[in-house]
Parts: C-alpha cells; structure tokens; sequence
C-alpha cells in the first residue's frame, strides 16, 4: 500500500502548499466611500488570519505522514481533518457571504477607522477573486486525504522496518561469521574445510 501512503502525503502537501499561496494573494477587492473612491486589496492572511498557521501545519503533517508508525498515522488524520474543517468553515465564510469583518484589518491600516460598524460605514463594494474559492477546494482536498489516511493507514507498508528485514535476511543469507573462523581455524591446522 505504498501508493496509498503517497497519495496521502501529496494531497496533504498539496492542499497546505495552496493554502500557504493564498494567504499571500488577494481574496477581495473592497471599494471604499472616502471621496476618492479608493480600491483596496485585502490579503488571504488577512481576510482569514488562521490560513497561514494552519496551512503550515497541514504542510507539516504532509511531510511527517511519510515517516510516521501507525499510530501516528491516525492522530494526523484527525488533525489534517480539523485542520480542514477549521480554514474550509472560515474560506466559505468568504465566498458565500463576505463578511465585512473579512476586510475591517486593511480598511483599518489605510484609514485608521476601527470598528465593525465604522469600517461598514466606509465599504461601498466587496469583490471577490478566485482565490477564496481556490482555497476552499484545498481544504475539501486536505479533508479527502485526512479521510483516507484514516481508512487506509493501517495497510500502509513500513517502509522502515521492511528496510532493515530485508538487510537480516540478507545478512542470514551469507552465512555466519563463525564459520569463517572455524575454516580459518581448520586451515591453521592443515584440514580441509571442504572436506
């Protein structure tokens, strides 16, 4: 079940890595009333402040999954999948409803108004990128790798203990050491070993 150990890996790799993208690019354009009509870009991390952490930790769990024992396979895939569920409840925030919270940060620093209330005031007009959707999509990949590491853990192959089986076996295979030395021994003494 090498495969299915892969398969895991690089969908947890994967959707941490999309995850750790898009906390970088912008999620919502806001347009804001102040005179000028000014545009605003507002940021993954700062439409969502939990994506960078626990996108890195799902790049984290990706990368341990491929070198941890079967229990540890389990404990991470009840961690990739709370991970998932926490960023994917907040990403469909976004898309479906695009709090006005998701911007109060930015419309903040360009301002210097706070508040929920304030900030809504000022908001003329939220648009969407790509991006929010994008990162949905990853959280529903990291919950479908979280998922099969939970059902296919235990018929995963140890790529450790299969490594140092096969070198005993080899080791068994040449013969034992103490052979030599009876051979050596009986070559002092003038004897035929093949004999």
């Amino acid at each position: 079940m090498r495969r299915a150990r892969s398969t895991a890996v690089l969908g947890m790799l994967l959707a941490g890595a999309v995850g750790v993208i898009a906390s970088t690019q912008t999620w919502i354009d806001v347009t804001l009333d102040d005179g000028a009509q000014q545009t605003l870009a507002v940021a993954g991390a700062e439409a969502l402040p939990v994506l960078t952490p626990l996108s890195l930790a799902a790049l984290a769990l990706g990368a341990a999954l491929s070198i941890v024992g079967p229990v540890l396979r389990y404990v991470f895939g009840v961690l990739g999948a709370m991970i998932a569920v926490l960023t994917g409840v907040g990403t469909a925030q976004v898309v479906f409803a695009t709090p006005v919270s998701a911007t109060a940060a930015t419309v903040t620093d360009a301002t210097g108004i706070s508040g929920t209330d304030a900030v809504a005031s000022l908001v003329t007009d939220l648009s969407l990128t790509p991006w929010p959707a994008v990162t949905l999509l990853a959280q529903v990949l990291l919950a479908a790798a979280a998922v099969f590491t939970l059902v296919t853990a235990r018929r995963w192959t140890s790529g450790a203990s299969r490594k140092y089986r096969t070198a005993t076996e080899a080791g068994a295979d040449t013969g034992r050491p103490h052979d030599a030395i009876d051979s050596w021994d009986d070559l002092s003494r003038g004897d035929d070993p093949t004999a």
